[in-house]
């Protein structure tokens, strides 16, 4: 699409007008949105190909309910329990008790015509303390779920780590103990023998970015540390967790395909001045490019951010080969675009981004810019690298106020935002991106970390109160869509 396209008109193309969807007003940074529900859009199921995979993710803090089955404690469970961590207070203690209900979640999966389930593990259901004792009810939970999938006609896609490592092991050191790599290969070596022979769809990491730059920089996430001498080791650590894990995954589970996650967002200057484009391009160093070129062999993209060099105060002879893996495919996950100018602070990026409610742009309710034209710029973005075989958009979604109202869940803006991106998805597949599928986040709303239980990305709506489930609009536009045959 050219430049010269502004959003507005970007968002416009992304559409058919048989969607009929317009940006009617945008003041105040209130989104306002006109739209015929369960239009149709400018494409179709088949236009994606009969073998892509659709499917919905989740994580297991954030729906499973963290005091049920034996599961011991991890860092999650001790940030969210130390006031003033979650803006709301809240706590995922029993989340959205899917550990309970697991059965009607994949029963309203079912009905929304998605074939794939994307969840993660719980490290401490099945090993308390990380190491050592082996917590049986935990490992027959995931049986069970796993179980309840494949008799629905369901694949379930798992996740090793979504973020909750063990606390008895943060107690040790966490990311910043090297330890850390030999933690988790045991732990992904026992999970992939005990459901390697049902399960062949595998992720590494979510978002490793998330646990090292929130959880040990800036200490707004679990375990809450701050400062580069927590990041850096963490940074390096998990790069060698990232490729040891696949690398047990394909020692122990035959015909596997095996993936990673990463946060993306597509990073523009906030103008042309060079020293804005110099520090739009350190930003897109560490939001997109820190932990994939590791992998590939690239090592990290230090030269367009030299504090990286720091790293090799944690290198080990052999970690250069250590950090590769060849990956089957690679995880794209998206919700927002990132616009960036030189800044004095922070010293590591001398660069700052720009909120997008300070830009007049369209945003979700957690003032994230809502960019079809971002999302199909980072996907070409990781589609250019010669050494990624296939991406998979592992999540992608919005959060936008929702309200309950006789049972039904009238949510427009959702709707018009999955046919947006959706149809960039195709026009990124159409220009020769190989993307094998898109994950919708989320199931079910849930515990939203740090922000608690207030944004709502669910295709179902959970009542807190009474933990009923209720399919809201734009889940009932996923059910139509995907049932088309043609």
């Amino acid at each position: 699409m050219p430049s010269t396209y502004s959003r507005r008109d970007w968002l416009r193309l992304s559409l058919s007008s048989a969607a009929a969807l317009k940006l009617a007003d945008l003041t105040g940074n209130v989104l306002l949105w006109k739209s015929s529900l369960f239009s149709s859009p400018g494409f179709n199921k088949a236009d994606f190909g009969t073998h892509f995979v659709w499917g919905t993710a989740c994580a297991a803090y954030q729906v499973e309910g963290a005091k049920y089955g034996g599961k011991g404690k991890d860092v999650w469970d001790t940030f969210t329990h130390t006031p003033g961590k979650i803006k709301t207070g809240e706590n995922g203690d029993v989340a959205c008790d899917f550990y309970h209900r697991y059965a009607e979640d994949l029963e309203l999966l079912r009905q929304m015509n998605f074939k794939a389930f994307r969840f993660s593990i719980a490290w401490a259901r099945l090993l308390p303390k990380g190491t050592g004792e082996i917590n049986r009810e935990g490992i027959d939970f995931y049986h069970r779920v796993i179980d309840t999938c494949l008799s629905k006609g369901i694949t379930p896609w798992i996740t090793l780590f979504h973020w909750d490592l063990p606390q008895a092991l943060e107690d040790k050191g966490g990311f910043t103990n090297r330890e850390v790599v030999k933690w988790f290969s045991d732990y992904v070596d026992l999970c992939t023998k005990e459901y390697g022979d049902k399960v062949k769809n595998w992720m590494v990491l979510n978002e490793p970015l998330a646990v090292a730059g929130a959880g040990y920089m800036l200490g707004e996430f679990a375990p809450g540390r701050k400062g580069i001498k927590n990041f850096l080791p963490a940074v390096h650590h998990l790069t060698l967790c990232q490729a040891e894990g696949g690398r047990v995954i394909r020692r122990n589970v035959p015909q596997a395909n095996i993936g990673t996650t990463f946060s993306c967002t597509y990073v523009d200057p906030v103008d042309d001045q060079p020293k804005n484009v110099r520090a739009a391009r350190r930003v897109d160093a560490v939001m997109n490019r820190l932990f994939i070129e590791p992998a590939l062999g690239m090592g990290y993209p230090v030269d367009d951010l030299p504090a990286l060099r720091h790293l090799k105060k944690y290198f080990q002879p052999g970690d250069e080969e250590k950090m590769i893996f060849d990956f089957d495919f690679i995880g794209v996950q998206n919700y927002f675009r990132t616009v960036a100018r030189k800044s004095l602070f922070p010293p590591f990026l001398w660069a700052k981004e720009i909120p997008a409610n300070q830009r007049g742009v369209p945003v979700n309710e957690m003032n994230g810019e809502v960019s079809p034209e971002g999302f199909y710029k980072i996907i070409k973005q990781f589609a250019a690298y010669k050494g990624v075989k296939r991406i998979v958009i592992t999540e992608n979604g919005a959060c936008f106020p929702d309200k309950l109202e006789n049972g039904q869940v009238h949510d427009p803006q959702r709707t018009a935002y999955f046919e947006a991106y959706l149809g960039a998805l195709l026009k990124a597949m159409q220009e020769g991106a190989k993307i094998d599928g898109y994950f919708v986040w989320s199931l079910t709303d849930n515990f939203e970390w740090n922000d608690g239980f207030r944004p709502r990305f669910g295709l179902i709506y959970v009542d807190y109160p009474t933990l009923n489930r209720y399919m809201k609009d734009s889940g009932k536009w996923f059910r139509d869509f995907l049932k088309q045959n043609h």
